[in-house]
């Protein structure tokens, strides 16, 4: 576990190297071995804008690329460690440690529990590298260590595998290691809050199903991308869930909006106006369609479209556009498309964006956006647009 002072030169100046190319030159460092000095330039190749703390230090030891591929990003370990706060949290699936060294600064002491020896050693190294000194690390089965445990803990927290024992992606959460819905009696033994964190690929109908004490569910996206599901569960915790989107934008900027779970308000189809409006995908994940309508005062496109629109610019959660041009959809209407740069977005239309590139020869890129969708008559049409916003 320890880096010379040569060997961290070294990775430093390879940084840039292509790893393929490296992996056939001569190891010149005779008592490391040449595959682990690989893989700690290509996973801090990985970590350079994910993890810019743990790449700006030259002391950190970094495990498999599979590992930092799996950790959350700073930007959303920041994010999720100022949701929550108290004395002591253990976190059961501690991995590489990125959650909890943030969640560190909100506790006074945090437990990583990491079933892997070797990641568990490396992860304490880099904890003491770091300053954390809050922080205690234990290997092993971190069920068996909680349920031994004669502590109180005021957050648990859990990030379950989404893959069986086959490696084959999984879509329940009874389905997860570990089982979190089998452990639920346990957990609250054991703390009254429960922070579970799962893949967007996960249903949220299928969540409160599955679960008791659901109290808030957060659908958190990074630059218009779901990264990730919070799932707060409370003791005792029996009213209805609220269902929270959050959208991280490139400047730090944070759109946040919260929705009930019932999708039920009375929202109003308009044809397309003057502007348009594609909501952020982790508003879109939450399925509250309508809600988005009624809050921010816009009409829907259509009932499955989607896409939302006004007379006059607001400022809205997603992607913003001036709308040109509204035309049917057929080959004589978009001719003018053809052999032409556009970017092309489908929403409750029939073809896939591939298929339209391929029938109309639509190059990709431009300034120009194309919106393929359904209008509230169901007549099939194409909106052209140039983009307002840069908010992603």
């Amino acid at each position: 576990m320890i880096l010379t002072s040569d060997l961290k030169r070294f990775i430093k100046d390879n940084l840039k190297q292509d790893i393929n190319k490296l992996a056939l030159k001569k190891n010149p460092f005779v008592d490391y071995e040449w595959s682990w000095i690989l893989n700690q330039i290509q996973a801090k190749q990985k970590a350079e804008k994910k993890l810019p703390t743990w790449f700006g230090n030259d002391d950190i030891i970094f495990p498999s690329t599979l590992s930092i591929e799996q950790t959350s990003s700073e930007t959303l370990a920041k994010f999720k460690a100022e949701l929550i706060s108290g004395e002591k949290l253990i976190d059961l699936t501690g991995g590489f440690g990125v959650d909890d060294f943030y969640f560190a600064k909100r506790f006074k002491k945090v437990v990583h529990c990491e079933f892997q020896e070797d990641l568990s050693a490396i992860v304490q190294h880099n904890f003491k590298v770091l300053n954390a000194d809050n922080i205690e690390t234990v290997s092993g089965d971190s069920i068996s260590y909680l349920q031994n445990s004669t502590e109180k803990f005021d957050w648990i927290y859990i990030d379950p595998a989404r893959r069986d024992d086959k490696k084959t992606k999984v879509f329940l959460l009874k389905d997860c290691t570990p089982n979190v819905v089998e452990l639920h009696d346990l957990l609250f033994e054991k703390s009254d809050n429960i922070l579970i964190k799962v893949a967007p690929l996960l249903d949220i109908s299928s969540i409160l199903n599955e679960l008791n004490n659901v109290k808030t569910i957060y659908a958190i996206g990074l630059q218009n991308e779901v990264k990730e599901l919070l799932i707060f569960l409370q003791k005792d915790f029996t009213d209805q869930a609220e269902l929270i989107a959050v959208n991280i934008s490139n400047d730090g900027t944070i759109h946040q909006d919260t929705f009930s779970l019932n999708d039920t308000a009375d929202s109003q189809l308009s044809l397309p106006l003057n502007y348009l409006y594609e909501p952020f995908s982790s508003y879109l994940k939450l399925g509250a369609y309508n809600s988005i309508a009624v809050k921010f005062n816009v009409s829907k496109l259509h009932k499955h479209s989607h896409l939302y629109t006004s007379n006059e610019l607001i400022d809205f959660p997603g992607r913003s556009f001036k709308i040109e041009q509204i035309v049917s959809y057929n080959k004589k209407d978009i001719k003018f498309l053809e052999n032409t740069k556009c970017n092309i977005t489908t929403r409750n239309f029939p073809l896939k964006v591939e298929e339209i590139r391929k029938k109309h020869k639509i190059k990709d890129g431009g300034d120009l956006y194309a919106f393929f969708t359904t209008d509230l008559n169901n007549d099939k049409i194409v909106v052209i647009c140039k983009k307002i916003t840069t908010d992603n």
